[in-house]
């Protein structure tokens, strides 16, 4: 609730966008270079509590944000998930996999990585890949 809050006031400094459903953030950890998040907007507990026409939008704008990050990233294929165990928040999240992962990880579950040890988000950094993640979705009318 209060990441979607600051996304509203435009104070949250992983925003990428605003998509028709929610907002497209980018995730804590930077693992895997792209790793996104989609939040909706109105936030609700999990899928189900969504209208219809809402789940439909809300899994169509997840897939947008898997293709802008799969082009802008390079990476060979995109794992979503939406888990819900810990937070009683519906969130997204959108994995680019890449072949250059190392051999003991590449087909497992991106939660087997060591995310405490993993690099935290830098808005400096990572600021180009959202700017670039932005202009995909923007370029293909996915954002607001």
């Amino acid at each position: 609730h209060q990441r979607v809050a600051q996304c509203q006031q435009g104070q949250y400094p992983k925003t990428i966008c605003k998509m028709r459903s929610g907002w497209a953030v980018l995730g804590d950890v930077q693992f895997l270079e792209g790793y996104s998040l989609l939040l909706p907007d109105p936030v609700v507990p999990n899928l189900n509590d969504m209208a219809p026409s809402h789940q439909k939008q809300f899994l169509e704008d997840m897939v947008h944000l898997g293709d802008a990050v799969l082009s802008v990233s390079k990476a060979v294929r995109i794992n979503y998930e939406m888990l819900g165990n810990l937070e009683p928040a519906l969130h997204a999240h959108v994995f680019p996999r890449f072949d250059s992962e190392p051999d003991a990880l590449r087909s497992k579950p991106v939660w087997f990585y060591d995310w405490d040890a993993a690099p935290a988000f830098d808005a400096d950094k990572h600021q180009p890949i959202m700017q670039s993640i932005h202009a995909y979705l923007q370029q293909h009318g996915f954002s607001d």
